[in-house]
């Protein structure tokens, strides 16, 4: 990967320079971190100001990286998505990372980590959600401020024990990811195109399939088990669309050995079974934050009333909404925070 691929994936003219380069990567998010990283690679001189951001923003991935390494240490969560992508880059080459995303082994593995990050960090957001009715996955994402909360983006956490959560419809969730690192990896960006709308990928998408495409793939191998993870579609277009822009080296064979995949994976999705299966996700609704339930190995439900559940986990409550930042009647609301109380007089 080099720096005129950046200037043909962001549609800036080399002639105008580097602050053109990056006056078009401001318009993403984070990719200006990753021009400025490419830039310094070059040679390029700037300012003070561009130094200390691009030096904020490796101070981000290095901390992201030295919080996944620990909590794989002490909980046995695992890097998924961004993090490995970002150990494809060509030493030198920033490769942003908005989150860190981790998948844990089980539910108890999850909360240790989430209890972990509590009281490491000043963590100010806790986001659940739970995926499916019996058996559920649980989802927590959270958010403490930067050092810098004007300049810099929250630090953000996603965790799951859910690797893969599938669409809700045709595509189910696949708990774990097994495979060859950069084959995961590429399962994980086949994933982020499932159930969105069709948009062609992004620059920092591309520029991930180029990194990947110099990796040695074996081209059955690969397109098996993109098939087994119902990612077949997702994975020809990503590749058909990186065709367009960047060399595909290995993974050219690896859409070759895809296509009779593709076909049988619209059949099986537009199957009556397929069609029936939706899977529902229920958000949480902030209710309380509470004391850290050490001994608490998960969280638990309960049904106070018709149409009404609670999650109780052990770092907060909340009540169970159909939608994210769905506001609850005041009168639901009360009788929540009451069944919270009665709980909490029979403990």
């Amino acid at each position: 990967m080099n720096t005129p691929m950046l200037y043909r994936l962001l549609d800036a003219d080399p002639a105008a320079g580097p602050a053109e380069l990056l006056h078009r990567a401001r318009a993403g998010r984070h990719l200006p971190h990753l021009v400025l990283s490419a830039l310094v690679r070059d040679g390029v001189r700037m300012g003070g100001p561009a130094r200390a951001e691009l030096a904020r923003a490796r101070d981000r991935v290095a901390h992201y990286t030295r919080l996944a390494a620990g909590l794989a240490r002490s909980t046995g969560v695992r890097a998924i998505r961004g993090l490995p992508l970002a150990g494809y880059y060509p030493d030198g080459l920033l490769r942003p990372l908005e989150s860190l995303d981790l998948v844990a082994p089980d539910e108890a593995a999850l909360w240790q980590a989430v209890i972990r990050l509590v009281t490491d960090h000043p963590v100010e957001q806790i986001d659940v959600s739970l995926l499916g009715e019996r058996p559920h996955h649980t989802a927590v994402t959270v958010q403490w401020p930067a050092e810098d909360p004007l300049a810099d983006p929250w630090y953000r956490v996603h965790l799951s024990t859910a690797a893969l959560p599938g669409d809700g419809r045709g595509v189910p969730v696949r708990p774990y990811l097994v495979a060859d690192d950069h084959v995961e990896c590429l399962i994980a960006l086949a994933e982020s195109r499932l159930g969105g709308p069709a948009l062609p990928p992004g620059p920092l998408t591309l520029l991930d399939v180029a990194c990947l495409a110099r990796r040695p793939f074996e081209p059955a191998e690969t397109a098996a088990v993109l098939a087994a993870y119902r990612l077949a579609p997702e994975a020809a277009a990503l590749l058909d669309h990186a065709a367009e822009h960047v060399p595909l080296g290995p993974l050219a064979a690896v859409r070759a050995a895809l296509a009779p995949e593709v076909a049988a994976e619209h059949r099986r999705r537009g199957g009556a079974e397929a069609a029936a299966r939706c899977v529902p996700t229920r958000h949480g609704a902030l209710l309380r934050r509470t004391v850290i339930r050490h001994a608490w190995g998960e969280a638990r439900l309960l049904a106070p009333a018709p149409d009404t559940s609670l999650l109780l986990t052990p770092v907060a409550d909340y009540l169970l909404t159909p939608a994210p930042g769905a506001v609850a009647a005041p009168a639901t609301r009360t009788a929540a925070l009451d069944a919270l109380h009665r709980w909490d007089a029979l403990c």
